[in-house]
C-alpha cells in the first residue's frame, strides 16, 4: 500500500485534547501488537513512547494490501509533536514558541521523491521538507527489507540504504553551515535557526536508539543522526574560525602585534558574544544552554590559540603581555566580565585557559628572558657612568653638601618596576623576579668595580676621589633600600661592597703616596702612614690612637678633614661622630710649625660622606 509520512510543526506548541488522550492509550495497546511492528513504517517503532505523542485518524486504522510492482505506498497520515519537555513550556524561547507561524503552515508530507529531488530540497534548505522524505524513504525501504523483497538483490537495498545514508549526510552539513554561519551575518536569521531546532526535535524523535543490524547495509537505517551533537560541534568550529580569523600583524611589520592582536580578539569576540546573549539564544528552547555552549567553544578555541602562540620563540614584554592578559584581562570586565554580557555569559565554570604546563612553561620563559633584560639594563648603567662621566671627566653633582650618583636610584627603579609588573601576574613570579635582580646584581657590583678600576689606573684624573665616594655612598644606600622595601637578605651583597669598598681605598692609598714619593719634604711621610692606618685598622681603639697622632703631627687639620678620612674608613655617621669627639683635640697652635702645614691648603668644599 502507498504510504506517506507527516510532519506537522503545528502541532509543536498545541496542548493535547481529550481526544489525543486517548489515541495516545490506544497507540500503547498497539505497540505491543506484533501486527504493529510488521507493517507500520517505522517512524514510530521501538520504544518511542517517552519521545512522541501520536494522533491517528480514522482511516490511518484502515490496512491496505500491497500493490505489486509499484514499489509505492498508499498514504497512512502521521502528525508528530515534540516530546513532552519540549510541550508548552514557558521556559522556551519565543523564537521556539513561534516556530509554528514561521515555518510552512501546512503538514509536512513525506513523499516518494528521487534522490536528486530530495538533494534540491537539502540545497535550497528547505530541511523539513527534506527530512520527511528521506525519513519516507528510510521506512520504504526498512519494509522492503522486513518483507524480504532484497533476499535475491541484496545489493539493491546496500544501495538504497546508502542512498538514506548520503541524504541523511547532506543534511547534516547543512546544519553544520547554518551554524557556523550563525555569527558570520549580521543579523541573525531566527527563522531558519528556530526551523533547525525544529529539524533536530524530528529527528530524535524518528531515530529512538534501537536500530537493528539484520542484515548488509541495514546499521544505516534506522539510526540516531545526532543532529544535536553535530549542532554543538559546528559550534566549536565557529568558534575556531572566528578566533583564527582576528587580524594578527607580523612582528616584523610591528613590534606591538602581539599586544594588538590580544586587542583586537576581546573586540571581536565580545561583539561576537553580545550577539548571542541579544539575539541567538531567543532562538533556542533554555535546555539548549545556548550561551553556555558558546561561551565554552569559545574559551576552547581561545585556550588552543594561545597555546599555539606560547610556542612561539617571545621577548620579555611579549611574553608578559600574554601572561597578563590570561591572568589580569580575560575574565576581567575588559573581556568576558563586561557587565553587558552579565548575567548570561558565566565565566566561574570555565577550566583554566592554559594548562599547569603551559603556564609554568611561559612563567619560565618570562624569567629567563628576564635575565637577559635586566643584565642589559645595568650594562647599560656602566656604559652611560663610562662614556658620559669618567671619559670626559664630568665632575659628580653635589646635593646637601655630598657628592651624589644616580646609580642607586637607577637600579632600585629598575628593580622596582620589574618586581610590580611581575607582581601583577602572580606572587611566585614577583618572587622569583627579585631573586633574579639580586644574582644579577652580585655580578653588576663586581663588572662595574672592574670598569672603575681600570679607569682610575689608566689615568691620573681629578675626579677620582668624588667619584669613589659618590660611588661607596650608593652601594651602601641600595642595600639599605632593598633591606627596605624587600626585607630581603643582603648578607651576600654586604661582602660584595665591602670588597668594593677595600679595592678602592687601596687605589686611593697608592695614588696618595705617589704624590709624596721624590718629595724633599719628609714630614709629608707620616700623614700617608697615618691615614692608611686609620682606613686600614679595623679596632676602634686603635683608630682613635690613630687619629690623635694625625693630629699631633699635623695640628692645621680640620675637622672636616678627619671627618673626611673616617668616611674613607667606610664608618657610619653615628661611629665617625663618636670617634672624632674622643679623638681629636683643637690643637694649641692651629697654623702648625714652619713647614710643616698640609690640611691648611686643603679645602674640603662637599663632604666626602661614604655612607
Amino acid at each position: 500500500m502507498n504510504r506517506s509520512t507527516e510532519l506537522d510543526p503545528r502541532s509543536v506548541t498545541s496542548e493535547p485534547t481529550n481526544s489525543a488522550g486517548k489515541e495516545k492509550r490506544e497507540v500503547a495497546s498497539e505497540l505491543s501488537s506484533p501486527s504493529l511492528h510488521s507493517m507500520d513504517s517505522g517512524f514510530f517503532e521501538r520504544g518511542i513512547k517517552t519521545m512522541l505523542s501520536i494522533r491517528k485518524s480514522k482511516r490511518s486504522l484502515n490496512k491496505e494490501k500491497e500493490k505489486e510492482g509499484t514499489g509505492t505506498w498508499k498514504g497512512k497520515r502521521l502528525s508528530l509533536r515534540f516530546p513532552k519537555s519540549y510541550e508548552n513550556k514557558t521556559t522556551i524561547c519565543n523564537g521556539v514558541q513561534e516556530v509554528s507561524e514561521k515555518i510552512e503552515a501546512k503538514p509536512i508530507q513525506g513523499k516518494p521523491l528521487s534522490v536528486m529531488e530530495i538533494n534540491e530540497l537539502i540545497q535550497k534548505r528547505e530541511l523539513l521538507e527534506a527530512f520527511a522524505c528521506i525519513k519516507y524513504l528510510e521506512d520504504e525501504t526498512i519494509t522492503e527489507r522486513d518483507a524480504e523483497k532484497y533476499k535475491d538483490n541484496p545489493q539493491e537495498f546496500v544501495r538504497k540504504s546508502k542512498d538514506v545514508d548520503l541524504l541523511y549526510n547532506s543534511i547534516t552539513n547543512v546544519i553544520q553551515g547554518i551554524v557556523v554561519g550563525t555569527l558570520e551575518h549580521p543579523t541573525v536569521e531566527d527563522t531558519m535557526l528556530t526551523s533547525l531546532v525544529t529539524l533536530i526535535a524530528y529527528e530524535e524523535a524518528a531515530h529512538p536508539n534501537t536500530g537493528s543490524a539484520d542484515g548488509p547495509g541495514s546499521d544505516l537505517l534506522g539510526m540516531p543522526r545526532k543532529w544535536k551533537e553535530v549542532w554543538r560541534e559546528a559550534i566549536n568550529e565557529s568558534a575556531r574560525k572566528r578566533v583564527l580569523r582576528v587580524p594578527m600583524a607580523l612582528k616584523e611589520e610591528d613590534s606591538s602585534w602581539l599586544n594588538l592582536h590580544l586587542g583586537s580578539l576581546q573586540k571581536h569576540l565580545s561583539k561576537d558574544l553580545l550577539k548571542i546573549k541579544l539575539s541567538v539564544q531567543k532562538c533556542y528552547p533554555e535546555e539548549y544552554q545556548v550561551c553556555d555552549t558558546y561561551v565554552e567553544a569559545f574559551h576552547k578555541a581561545i585556550a588552543s590559540h594561545l597555546q599555539d602562540l606560547s610556542q612561539r620563540p617571545l621577548e620579555f614584554n611579549e611574553l608578559y603581555t600574554l601572561l597578563n592578559w590570561v591572568a589580569n584581562t580575560y575574565c576581567s570586565e575588559l573581556f568576558l566580565g563586561n557587565p553587558d554580557l552579565k548575567p548570561e555569559i558565566k565565566t566561574e565554570n570555565l577550566s583554566l585557559l592554559l594548562t599547569p604546563a603551559v603556564w609554568d612553561k611561559l612563567k619560565t620563559d618570562y624569567i629567563t628572558s628576564a635575565k637577559g633584560k635586566i643584565k642589559s639594563y645595568f650594562g647599560n648603567i656602566l656604559r652611560l657612568e663610562v662614556t658620559e662621566k669618567w671619559e670626559k671627566e664630568v665632575h659628580p653633582e653635589v646635593k646637601e653638601n655630598l657628592y651624589q650618583s644616580s646609580l642607586s636610584l637607577d637600579i632600585q627603579t629598575i628593580i622596582c618596576e620589574h618586581m610590580k609588573i611581575s607582581k601583577t601576574i602572580s606572587r611566585s613570579l614577583e618572587t622569583k623576579m627579585l631573586d633574579l635582580c639580586l644574582a644579577e646584581l652580585r655580578e653588576f657590583i663586581p663588572r662595574f668595580e672592574e670598569e672603575f678600576v681600570l679607569w682610575s689606573t689608566a689615568r691620573d684624573s681629578p675626579i677620582f676621589a668624588p667619584y669613589f665616594v659618590a660611588y661607596i655612598n650608593n652601594f651602601h644606600d641600595l642595600l639599605s633600600g632593598l633591606e627596605a622595601m624587600f626585607r630581603v637578605n643582603t648578607e651576600e651583597l654586604q661582602k660584595i661592597v665591602a670588597a668594593l669598598t677595600r679595592n678602592f681605598t687601596s687605589i686611593f692609598l697608592n695614588k696618595l703616596r705617589k704624590k709624596a714619593q721624590g718629595s724633599d719634604a719628609d714630614w709629608l711621610i707620616p700623614a700617608m702612614h697615618h691615614i692608611a692606618n686609620i682606613i686600614g685598622e679595623k679596632k676602634k681603639d686603635k683608630i682613635k690612637e690613630n687619629v690623635k697622632e694625625l693630629c699631633q703631627d699635623y695640628p692645621d687639620i680640620r675637622k672636616e678633614h678627619v671627618l673626611a678620612i673616617l668616611a674613607l674608613r667606610g664608618l657610619g655617621r653615628t661611629r665617625r661622630a663618636a670617634i672624632f669627639r674622643q679623638g681629636y683635640h683643637v690643637p694649641e697652635s692651629p697654623d702648625g710649625g714652619e713647614g710643616s702645614t698640609l690640611f691648611a691648603e686643603i679645602d674640603v668644599p662637599v663632604i666626602t660622606s661614604c655612607f
